[in-house]
């Protein structure tokens, strides 16, 4: 992957490097002037590794970025008000120790939960990736409340779970992604990509997602499979392929991959072998931020 990756001169390196810098600049400046009014918050805590590249993802789509101990919001949850989106980053919360993002889970549960909840209600686009993902799971943001029905004053008992990987161990490693056409998810509608440039980083040992029949025909019923492993690159054992789920609004979404580690082109395993015309969008992973951005922009205006 390396020698395919470095497959050109020096002088095609630099090239693609400043054609990536362009476009990257373009990007923020042009996001920027759209979204520059809009606060995203990313909440993390000790063990949390990949706080910095969500908080990448939401400056690149515009917005000015706070990122803030779970411990010291929990002292005032009233300050989430403040914000028009939330991160929850992946990494390992308090070491992944009892399980998979229990403790924050919990820590969540006893205090800033009303507030994650309000925040929903009044449209704040949530991001969960990874770890976020196992932490919403049982902190009782997703799958969320009933199509139709209000967010419960008390965390639900979660009715999903990010059991260990079929393959029982841990796995870094780039796969190949689907997006319903029929989600209602407002990360992934609309997501422009190509077999090649479709693709994104995962990097977890507890990712297969299992929940029982009747939870599985509800979400797909709703719309609320956000996105799929391809069929050639399922490796987890995930039920129905699925990766990424969104609650009920579409505005909650967690998933087991990475897009804040997808927000370059220079960041795909094989980014010098993309045609101009593949590079000419903006990658997936930066596209997804984009999308929150652009509901959050409709729903404050």
């Amino acid at each position: 992957m390396l020698r395919d990756r470095w497959n050109c001169s020096s002088a095609g390196v630099e090239q693609h490097t400043r054609r990536a810098l362009v476009r990257r600049s373009l990007v923020v400046n042009n996001s920027k002037k759209h979204a520059s009014k809009l606060k995203a918050l990313v909440i993390t805590a000790p063990g949390i590794n990949c706080d910095a590249e969500l908080c990448e993802g939401f400056a690149l789509a515009g917005c000015t970025v706070e990122s803030e101990l779970l411990a010291r919001l929990s002292r005032d949850p009233s300050r989430i008000d403040a914000f028009d989106l939330i991160g929850l980053p992946g990494g390992f919360s308090y070491g992944d120790d009892i399980a998979a993002g229990r403790i924050m889970a919990a820590l969540i549960r006893q205090s800033i939960y009303p507030a994650l909840a309000h925040a929903v209600e009044r449209g704040c686009p949530i991001l969960a990736p990874c770890n976020g993902f196992q932490i919403a799971a049982q902190a009782g943001l997703l799958p969320g409340p009933e199509v139709g029905t209000e967010w419960p004053a008390e965390p639900a008992i979660s009715t999903i779970a990010l059991a260990p990987n079929e393959t029982g161990r841990f796995n870094n490693i780039w796969v190949g992604m689907e997006v319903p056409v029929e989600t209602k998810c407002v990360w992934t509608r609309n997501l422009e990509f190509s077999r090649a440039t479709g693709l994104i980083p995962c990097a977890h040992g507890e990712g297969r997602f299992v929940a029982d029949d009747e939870t599985i025909e509800q979400l797909e019923a709703n719309g609320q499979i956000a996105m799929r492993y391809s069929a050639a690159d399922h490796f987890n054992g995930s039920r129905n392929r699925i990766a990424g789920i969104c609650d009920s609004t579409g505005l909650v979404f967690g998933l087991m991959p990475h897009p804040e580690r997808y927000l370059h082109w220079t960041q795909h395993p094989r980014w010098t072998r993309l045609t101009e015309a593949e590079r000419s969008v903006v990658p997936p992973g930066l596209q997804m931020f984009q999308n929150a951005v652009e509901h959050a922009l409709q729903t404050i205006a």
